[in-house]
């Protein structure tokens, strides 16, 4: 369901989107013709809180709620809490302002650790049914006899213990008697199966570790495998999407809501999404954190929906990229090119255009009146014409780029350079005279005139120029710090690494540059944190909450050249 506090994703980034295909989608249409669930849809998004959510759930959470929003339904919030050790309230809350920020809300929020009380009755139900047992076998113990792929199981010498005893054993290992490890609830299945999962599953492990809900109410925990079918069960779940790892687990999961005789939810696999580049997997991510290679887990450089947040990624761009790749049964990998390409193609249409230079140069316009300041009138966004327009202050003494100057040009430069004319946006055509160089030789400062009859950009009597580059007043030029950023990743599957490495080799040495003389225009002086703007001529950028007035940091969120829209092109050729 959509957020009230934003507005609702409109047709086209939703599942129901024309292209590319979604055989969830129609599964669901299906069952709603045949009156499957009474008519219903009800999803759910269930992640662990052990990290940060990143770009791969993203793709969940739109299809999760998405779909139930598309048919009337509803999509729960619920946090799959079995695993103490790891699990922090930190977390939980970052899981939801997340949901929140890619613009849905749940009908209903949930734990796993809700269900505590009512999954250790139903694993008293499968003892008492001869289906579950204690067994005393080892972690490393049960892994030895469960046999491999081509060859049987073995059978846990505990595996025929009465009923009695199983549930004098369980009780106790509720009541905290036993050490961790020492024991677990195993479901008595087939040791046989082809299926691995289907080979006596543990149930239930012993953990002596505080929960961030219940505290030390319990020493039991269930594995995912057992609380997770159950849990939809409770929450009358109709359509449980996974990702294509838990097919393998579908067997499982409809093994035990048939034995407990409870309502049974229908489990989907869909692909997963992988990006080019890019790295899914909350365990590697934490060890970044924890090792300081990045500077948290909404450092820009994650792939984390906070990092990406911070780095300026728009929700409409994230979900208009998931609508763009489809949902199917097979595991690919995506160009993060295409993702890139969905935040301009947001960014053009929303972000204000302002005028910054990066690398100052400094530009005096020798025949321009001294204590003269003109407002030139600029353009907020072409693309709305809604935006209007904005002043911007001119004056003698300008910031150019760097690079938009060089004193000896190579072929095909059309920028400023000695005797060449260029026009400066929205302000005047000026002429390169002379320079100023420092005891290294470097150009420090660059001397000019200018046209007068040229004020807006246009000479009266018709000559053209080649290059119009941008500017900043010196006078009213506002510091600011731009933070550039790259890939993290150097390789485009980082987490192929060479025996006896790990990723970290093939980080990104230079995934950030910080620049902290950088000149902007005076409306940039106080931005709101996370307001995204094009730079002109150099990118996207986004506000920095690390911003103070005066003195605003400035994310790079993307390059104004898109890569994907040149593949693409190429591709339709």
């Amino acid at each position: 369901m959509s957020s009230p506090n934003s507005p609702a994703p409109p047709a086209a980034e939703t599942p129901a989107a024309s292209g590319p295909s979604n055989f969830i989608r129609e599964i669901m249409i299906e069952d709603l013709k045949t009156g499957k669930f009474g008519g219903r849809v009800h999803t759910r998004f269930p992640p662990e809180p052990n990290g940060y959510l990143h770009i791969g759930h993203a793709k969940a959470i739109w299809l999760d709620f998405g779909l139930a929003d598309e048919f009337g339904g509803k999509t729960n919030l619920r946090f799959d809490d079995t695993n103490p050790e790891k699990e922090e309230t930190e977390y939980v809350e970052s899981i939801m302002a997340d949901v929140r920020w890619l613009g849905y809300e749940w009908d209903g929020l949930f734990y796993a650790s809700d269900y505590f009380g009512q999954l250790y009755e139903w694993a008293i139900q499968l003892i008492k049914a001869g289906k579950a047992y204690v067994c005393d076998l080892t972690a490393e113990e049960v892994r030895q006899y469960r046999g491999t792929l081509t060859e049987p199981g073995k059978e846990s010498p505990w595996r025929n213990r009465s009923i009695e005893e199983n549930l004098d054993l369980f009780t106790r290992m509720k009541a905290g008697e036993f050490p961790d490890g020492s024991r677990t609830l195993r479901a008595k299945i087939d040791m046989a199966s082809p299926n691995l999962n289907l080979r006596d599953p543990v149930m239930y492990r012993i953990l002596h570790a505080e929960h961030h809900r219940t505290g030390n109410e319990w020493c039991i925990y269930p594995m995912y495998d057992f609380a997770h079918g159950e849990s939809d069960s409770i929450e009358r779940i109709t359509h449980s999407m996974c990702t294509l790892e838990f097919e393998d687990h579908r067997p499982l999961y409809d093994w035990y809501v048939e034995q407990l005789g409870i309502y049974h939810p229908q489990q989907i696999e869909f692909d997963r999404l992988n990006l080019t580049y890019t790295l899914l997997s909350k365990r590697k991510l934490l060890g970044l954190v924890q090792n300081g290679h990045v500077r948290g887990w909404d450092d820009p450089r994650m792939p984390t929906l906070s990092g990406i947040r911070r780095r300026g990624y728009t929700p409409e761009a994230i979900r208009n990229f998931c609508a763009s790749i489809g949902v199917s049964k097979t595991n690919g990998i995506v160009e993060l090119s295409l993702l890139e390409h969905h935040v301009r193609e947001d960014l053009n249409k929303r972000a204000p255009r302002a005028m910054a230079v990066l690398r100052p140069l400094r530009v005096v316009i020798d025949n321009y009146p001294e204590g003269q300041v003109e407002e030139m009138e600029a353009v907020n966004n072409p693309e709305d014409a809604s935006a209007g327009t904005r002043k911007v202050p001119f004056s003698r003494v300008l910031y150019i780029e760097q690079e938009d100057f060089r004193e000896n040009p190579p072929k095909q430069y059309y920028r400023l350079s000695p005797g060449r004319e260029v026009r400066l946006r929205y302000g005047y055509f000026i002429t390169c005279k002379s320079v100023v160089k420092n005891d290294a030789g470097e150009v420090v400062e660059v001397h000019c005139t200018y046209d007068p009859a040229t004020r807006g950009g246009n000479a009266p009597d018709g000559r053209k120029v080649k290059s119009t580059i941008h500017w900043v007043s010196a006078a009213h030029a506002v510091d600011a710090e731009v933070r550039l950023y790259e890939n993290l990743f150097t390789k485009e599957n980082p987490g192929d690494v060479p025996e006896g490495q790990d990723i970290t080799a093939n980080l990104n040495p230079h995934s950030l540059e910080t620049l902290e003389r950088c000149k902007v225009e005076p409306s940039l002086a106080d931005p709101a944190a996370f307001s995204h703007f094009q730079f002109e001529r150099l990118g996207y950028f986004c506000a920095d909450p690390d911003s103070v007035v005066g003195k605003p940091v400035f994310n790079r969120t993307v390059a104004l050249r898109d890569t994907w829209a040149k593949i693409e092109k190429r591709g339709n050729a």
